[in-house]
């Protein structure tokens, strides 16, 4: 019953956070399959696929302004029409050039969703939910992101009818958070300053692992319905591997992540990568296709886990002033990691066929292994107190940021967003009046 009365401000958000993730983990799947029945090659396919990342990226920048501009509610409606609409015009206009555009405006337009969702139940959670409040939102995400995948049995990809559902997904996403009667958070007026460069002397195993986990899973969104077409695979097969890979991840990002909490983390980050990376490389040899379905539910528990390690062990190395600044540069860099990586897999598997993408993660893993041991072996890297709380995470804003890692108290206070000038002034004066 708790549960249920905690749910009950944020219920509108998570329906429109659930159709939203239903619309895009389909598009995403959508458009390689469609792409690969019109002839695109890897190559022309991994640069479509990148220019999603490349906007993701850019939204970044410009969605605080667009929020502060025109309200979270009309910013919602005008990006997701923005979504909606582009859906269609993939399957109005075929075209790898248009396809790269529209791609970029999606990605643009769909950060900018999720950072007013994510500052909006920021700001329904209280203090001492913002924990429960963001499982329930994980748990959301990565279900809405698995039963997308099971969307392509409606219909084949080289019709019309899913890339409607898509837009129709998009579209309802509008209609919870429109119907709404709560009032709408005010977001943070300055994105938090990046602190990268000190960030590469204090924790380089960090800003190693965000990127590189970045170059891995930016090629398996992008490219494995590709891979799994050039094994014979049909429409459920890939259907059902890219749903046993998010369950993977969903099932196992929880039990590594506690395991690092009362360990030593580098150590652990170390036995996943290694692990992802070598099951990544023998993805490209197994022959049974029942026994490469269990090996993908596997590899994704692993290689979902390696970016929330990284930010976890980023955590443990940082004073708590530092956390949302350093967290959210670190999501930029996955991101930028993702953005290349469609580029490199996609030429990659046009030269050498489809093994090429097992080979390319398997080789990126590896690399980031063989960087942690060196890190583990020869570098002691300092700790700022007791190992940080673990929480599973998929690519998101930077506004979830702050419900993950609360901020000092004095930071609040001695922000002039947070409290106006008379205000603050009058409250230190009452401080000060009453011996405090």
């Amino acid at each position: 019953m708790h549960s249920l009365a905690l749910l009950k401000p944020i219920q509108s958000i998570l329906w429109s956070v659930a159709l939203l993730l239903l619309g895009n983990g389909l598009i995403s799947t959508l458009l390689t399959l469609r792409g690969t029945t019109e002839g695109f090659s890897s190559a022309i396919m991994g640069i479509i696929m990148s220019s999603y990342f490349i906007g993701f990226i850019c939204g970044t920048w410009v969605s605080g302004r667009l929020i502060r501009r025109m309200g979270h509610i009309r910013t919602f409606a005008f990006c997701a029409s923005i979504c909606a609409s582009a859906a269609l015009l993939h399957i109005i206009f075929i075209d790898a050039w248009v396809w790269i555009v529209l791609r970029f405006f999606y990605g643009l337009a769909y950060i900018t969703l999720m950072t007013v969702i994510e500052s909006w139940l920021n700001s329904q959670a209280a203090s001492h939910e913002r924990g429960r409040i963001f499982a329930f939102y994980m748990v959301v995400n990565l279900g809405a992101l698995t039963l997308a995948q099971q969307l392509l049995h409606i219909a084949s990809p080289d019709k019309f009818l899913l890339f409607a559902i898509v837009s129709i997904l998009i579209s309802w996403a509008i209609l919870p958070l429109t119907l709404t009667r709560r009032n709408q958070p005010v977001i943070n007026s300055a994105r938090p300053k990046s602190s990268l460069k000190n960030l590469l002397k204090i924790a380089p195993l960090s800003v190693a692992g965000s990127t590189l986990s970045g170059l891995a899973m930016g090629a398996f969104w992008a490219m494995t319905p590709i891979y799994a077409t050039e094994l014979g695979y049909d429409i459920s097969g890939i259907a059902l591997i890219m749903s046993l890979t998010i369950l993977g991840g969903a099932a196992l990002q929880i039990p590594i992540g506690r395991y690092s909490d009362k360990h030593d983390r580098p150590k652990v980050i170390t036995w996943v990568v290694t692990l992802a990376g070598i099951i990544a490389l023998s993805i490209a040899v197994i022959p049974s296709q029942t026994a490469l379905l269990a090996i993908f539910f596997i590899w994704g528990g692993l290689s979902f886990s390696i970016y929330p390690l990284s930010v976890a062990q980023l955590i443990d190395q940082l004073h708590p002033d530092e956390i949302v600044s350093g967290s959210s540069d670190m999501l930029v860099l996955h991101g930028l990691g993702c953005a290349f990586a469609p580029v490199i897999s996609g030429s990659l598997m046009t030269f050498i066929g489809a093994q090429g993408l097992p080979l390319y993660i398997g080789a990126v893993l590896l690399i980031l292994a063989a960087y942690t041991v060196y890190r583990r072996r020869r570098v002691v890297d300092l700790v700022s107190g007791n190992n940080a709380h673990f929480e599973p995470m998929v690519q998101t804003s930077s506004q979830v940021l702050s419900m993950m890692f609360d901020q000092p108290q004095r930071d609040l206070f001695d922000d002039p967003s947070f409290y106006g000038e008379e205000e603050r002034e009058r409250i230190i004066n009452a401080l000060r009046q009453s011996g405090s």
